[in-house]
């Protein structure tokens, strides 16, 4: 089975590789020749993740899934959620989000956060939608050097490393992205 990850991002299409079973040939949209910066106009991770596997399904017609991941801080309403990869700006660097978000909570005793991933799955012309969120907090420093994002300082719950301290099999069993493709992967083997 041929499968479009809609995604550019290679750190991400290594983690989700790794965690599909072999019988799935994983195409990222660079393997497909779209090198197009697909839009994320929705005001939800739902709705962005259902635009990006329409546009693939649509315009290059492959089977495809597409996730849309946002980090959300309890203090701060909710933020950065669907802004999370542009917080500091439409330039989507890591450095500056977790510089601009580390700022913002420089006063703040909750530093309670969750990660949440929404899956889109168009398989055939069918709609299916996945979800997975990891609990934790967020850390006033960054630690580790694994990962991407966000990971330096979210400390996931019942652990004492931010996800960027551990290895990427670590992560892969608690993680937020790993809990629904777990879920993806299930309906695929179905």
């Amino acid at each position: 089975m041929k499968l479009v990850f809609a995604t550019h991002n290679k750190n991400k299409f290594k983690e989700i590789k790794s965690l599909l079973p072999h019988h799935i040939e994983l195409l990222s949209l660079d393997d497909i020749g779209c090198e197009e910066d697909i839009e994320e106009t929705g005001d939800t991770i739902d709705e962005n993740a259902i635009i990006k596997a329409e546009y693939v399904r649509n315009h290059y017609g492959y089977d495809c899934f597409a996730d849309d991941t946002g980090l959300e801080v309890d203090s701060l309403a909710g933020a950065p959620g669907v802004y999370s990869a542009r917080y500091a700006g439409e330039q989507k660097d890591d450095n500056a989000n977790v510089d601009k978000l580390l700022r913002q909570l420089e006063e703040r005793v909750d530093r309670s956060a969750r990660f949440k991933t929404v899956i889109a799955l168009n398989l055939k012309r069918n709609e299916n939608l996945f979800t997975g969120i990891c609990e934790g907090i967020i850390v006033d420093v960054r630690r580790g050097n694994n990962g991407f994002g966000y990971d330096p300082i979210f400390q996931p719950t019942g652990y004492d490393k931010t996800f960027a301290e551990m290895d990427l099999s670590e992560k892969s069993k608690i993680s937020h992205r790993a809990k629904a493709f777990r879920e993806l992967i299930e309906y695929l083997s179905k």
